[in-house]
């Protein structure tokens, strides 16, 4: 039996748990030097907060928010070799219990072909991650040549310096016709169903050169800034794909291939305002306080608000499975997009299966 991969899918995506001190707090553990880390206070109505290396370790974006970028001394103050130092900034570092999800990208150098000025960036082929912060002084054609070999199926696109939407693009937001995907952006910071609008994605589909952005402003507008993260498959460790909802607690399965670490998903196309599910292997199933299925343990990427529990999923060993048949998340006939990543693919360099939690 053939072997998916030949690394671990640890070296790259790691949820890191941790408590807040209040005081300067060097949080380890991650397993690899972040290049992203994405936090939220489990027990308060924070927001959710993420940073990168390629904006640098306090610049600040909020996910639930249209806010602009923002600098904070006293929050994450550094990107360390196995997790990151904060400082005392309350919205990271009070005395609640926090998540953190962090990637590793990589390279800077060696990419050509923008007709968007990049900035900087950083890249992994590997893992299948690009960060670009760009600038647009393009009047037509903007493309940001983004050196992953793959096409990126999963986008998140911020104006930094403006209070604007984020975009996103996935692959699977028109499940009826894939080759349409391009026509359609659905925000991030909102519940909001997907939207056709050219003035996005200039209705094209990203392919394994390219990611092609429109003229709007959130993802657009000339000597406007923006960051984007892009996301590429990679077989046996990360998946962006949809399903159709059968509004059964017996819910669909959904094969990625691997053992999910983390799963984030959000009803595309259907008649319920869902929000960005957010579900990971660290955090304990409230039921019965173990990490075992099911999954009751949710986070909504699009709001403040603390930990739920709901809206059950399990994580198997080559893929999840829905638990309820509530239409935020499984609702009869309605389509959902989806962003996961692996703990253990479905058969490592070990050729040995992984199996269920």
């Amino acid at each position: 039996m053939a072997a998916y991969i030949g690394f671990q899918p640890s070296d790259f995506f790691s949820t890191k748990l941790y408590t807040g001190t209040g005081s300067s707090n060097a949080i380890t553990g991650v397993g690899f030097q972040p290049d992203t880390t994405w936090i939220k206070d489990r027990d308060a109505t924070q927001p959710h907060v993420l940073f990168d290396a390629v904006r640098g370790a306090n610049k600040r974006l909020y996910p639930n928010t249209t806010a602009a970028q923002g600098t904070e001394t006293q929050a994450l103050m550094s990107f360390d070799s196995d997790g990151f130092t904060l400082g005392t900034w309350g919205d990271l570092n009070n005395t609640d219990d926090f998540v953190s999800w962090n990637w590793k990208a990589g390279t800077t150098t060696g990419l050509s072909g923008s007709t968007v000025t990049l900035e900087a960036y950083s890249i992994n082929t590997t893992s299948g991650i690009g960060i670009y912060q760009y600038t647009d002084a393009s009047p037509t054609g903007r493309v940001i040549a983004h050196g992953l070999g793959i096409a990126p199926r999963f986008l998140m696109i911020k104006n930094l310096g403006m209070t604007t939407d984020w975009a996103c693009y996935h692959r699977d937001i028109s499940p009826s016709d894939l080759t349409q995907s391009g026509d359609y952006f659905i925000r991030l910071n909102t519940n909001a169903a997907r939207n056709d609008n050219s003035g996005y994605f200039d209705d094209t589909l990203t392919d394994a050169t390219n990611i092609t952005v429109g003229a709007d402003n959130p993802v657009g507008g000339s000597g406007q800034t923006l960051i984007c993260y892009a996301f590429a498959p990679i077989q046996g460790y990360s998946f962006f794909g949809g399903y159709e909802g059968n509004g059964n607690a017996d819910g669909p399965f959904i094969h990625t291939g691997f053992q999910p670490a983390f799963v984030m998903l959000k009803e595309a196309v259907g008649g319920n305002a869902g929000g960005w599910f957010m579900y990971d292997d660290k955090r304990p199933s409230s039921t019965d306080g173990s990490t075992y299925n099911t999954n009751t343990d949710y986070l909504l990427a699009d709001t403040t608000a603390a930990e739920a529990q709901n809206y059950q999923i399990d994580f198997l060993s080559n893929g999840f499975k829905l638990r309820h048949s509530g239409g935020f998340v499984n609702g009869s006939g309605n389509d959902y997009i989806f962003a996961a990543f692996a703990k253990f693919p479905f058969v490592s360099s070990n050729s040995i299966p992984t199996t269920a939690r």
